[in-house]
């Protein structure tokens, strides 16, 4: 088991409120932080825990944001980025880094470590590895996440408990996994990357762009009720999935 967790998965929306309407209705997903930081990079953010994963949409607010070239390129709203936890961002930044893969941003300021990895050496896919300094408690669910402020504990989702898988695109999967496997040490079983919190499965393409992440499998109290209320909002619905900011989500059982 790798010793890294799936702890945030970004989103990237036009509209950022119709988004997060949708999340609370469906999922039960409250506002916990909204990042001035953001701003540097042209954007407004809002960021909701899901037991002690996060859920953060992005909405650009400049055009030369790299995210509204993104939104662009994937024909709208999409999913966009994943972030990993590890205990040691530095020492994997530069392992990553000899393998080949650009840095994009990185940061080591007030005890948290964050680099961002450039999508085109990480099969496609936006990624950064974070790390906050001296916390010995960083694999239990509920540790300390700055990108989501000092309050987030007290916005909690009455329906959702976790973030227990992702869903990749692209159109060698298998490729995919390897190379993924190759940066961030997680076990591969087939095209399944088992990190000590969380999966990530590189799957098949289902949009002309090929790559990025499409799907995620969110744990929750009630599935039916779930998905009860995104057919109250008339969203598409396939395979117990549905479709909030171009990303198919499917509300599982614990």
């Amino acid at each position: 088991m790798s010793d890294m967790r799936v702890r945030q998965i970004a989103l990237v929306a036009k509209e950022l409120d119709p988004v997060l309407a949708q999340l609370d209705a469906v999922f039960g997903l409250k506002v916990g932080f909204r990042d001035p930081g953001v701003a540097y990079y042209g954007l407004i953010n809002a960021v909701m825990p899901i037991g002690g994963e996060f859920l953060e949409v992005v909405q650009p607010v400049r055009d030369d944001a790299s995210a509204a070239r993104y939104l662009s390129r994937r024909g709208g709203d999409a999913g966009y980025m994943v972030i990993l936890q590890a205990e040691d961002a530095l020492a994997h930044r530069k392992r990553v880094a000899d393998l080949g893969v650009r840095l994009i941003a990185e940061s080591h300021h007030d005890g948290y470590i964050f680099t961002h990895f450039h999508p085109g050496d990480c099969a496609g896919v936006l990624s950064s590895i974070d790390t906050v300094e001296n916390d010995a408690t960083w694999r239990e669910p509920m540790s300390k996440w700055p990108p989501a402020g000092n309050d987030w504990k007290d916005f909690p989702s009455d329906k959702a408990l976790g973030i227990k898988a992702v869903d990749i695109q692209h159109p060698n999967p298998k490729a995919a996994a390897e190379r993924w496997h190759e940066l961030f040490e997680a076990p591969l079983e087939g095209t399944t990357q088992k990190f000590a919190r969380g999966e990530v499965r590189f799957v098949e393409p289902r949009d002309a762009d090929g790559t990025g992440v499409i799907g995620l499998d969110i744990e929750v109290k009630d599935p039916a009720a779930s998905l009860a209320a995104a057919r109250r909002l008339g969203l598409p619905e396939k395979d117990g999935a549905v479709e909030i900011c171009g990303t198919w989500m499917k509300p599982v059982a614990v």
